[in-house]
């Protein structure tokens, strides 16, 4: 069973910097790539970024400038570095692969940028 566990969350206020983490369980995770997603309140689940097996990345247009993202192998686990936070940034924030399986959605970790 394949199991993701975001963290690294937390409250924030705008212009501040965040890094969530996502654990990834098995020896699966170097063969595939990787995305965050986020979900703000009453909003769908939107696309933030994409890491491959390479390393290379892409982003929401958007989030180009503020965000990164990057993976270690060895640790299997996939990182976002957030900066300059703003109050629209405000989400539950979720790790998947790419295509994303909807068994594999964790509990997310929640990110809340204040005005």
């Amino acid at each position: 069973q394949v199991q993701l566990v975001e963290s690294g969350g937390g409250l924030v206020q705008a212009g501040g910097s965040l890094r969530l983490s996502c654990a990834a369980s098995g020896s699966w995770f170097r063969f595939k790539t990787m995305a965050w997603y986020r979900q703000a309140p009453g909003k769908q689940r939107d696309w933030v970024a994409t890491v491959t097996l390479g390393g290379t990345t892409d982003y929401a247009e958007s989030l180009k400038g503020r965000f990164t993202i990057s993976r270690d192998n060895a640790k299997n686990t996939v990182y976002l570095q957030m900066n300059a936070l703003k109050p629209e940034d405000t989400a539950v924030y979720y790790c998947n692969t790419v295509p994303h399986v909807p068994r594999y959605w964790g509990q997310g970790t929640q990110v809340t940028v204040s005005s």
